[in-house]
């Protein structure tokens, strides 16, 4: 079974920083993706920033210059460092990942459980 947790979240001033984490576990093959996304209520998900299979990184226009994300492989965790937050960041942040449970099988979508990000002004 696969576990992802997160965790970093919480109430900041505009202009701090907050990292969050994402741990992931079980009984996995490989993992092919992994990255953030964030949804505020009555709105759709969207992409924060993301490790593409080919290792490269993509980031929201949004975010750019302000976010980064970073990961440990040895660890199956991933971060997302964010800094000069602004209240239009307050969101809730889930973690996802697109992995593998064994060789030659189709790669599934895992999500966090989300973590409450909240920028005060």
């Amino acid at each position: 079974q696969v576990q992802l947790v997160e965790s970093g979240g919480g109430l900041v001033q505009a202009g701090g920083s907050l990292r969050l984490s994402c741990v992931v576990s079980g009984s996995i093959f490989s993992i092919n993706a992994m990255g953030w996304y964030r949804q505020a209520p009555g709105k759709q998900r969207e992409l924060v920033a993301t490790f593409t299979s080919g290792g490269s990184t993509n980031y929201a226009d949004s975010v750019k210059g302000r976010f980064t994300i970073s990961r440990d492989n040895a660890k199956n965790t991933v971060y997302l460092q964010m800094n000069n937050l602004k209240p239009e960041d307050t969101n809730v942040y889930y973690c996802n990942v697109k992995l593998t449970l064994k060789p030659y099988r189709p790669t599934n979508d895992y999500w966090g459980q989300g973590t409450q990000v909240t920028v005060s002004s």
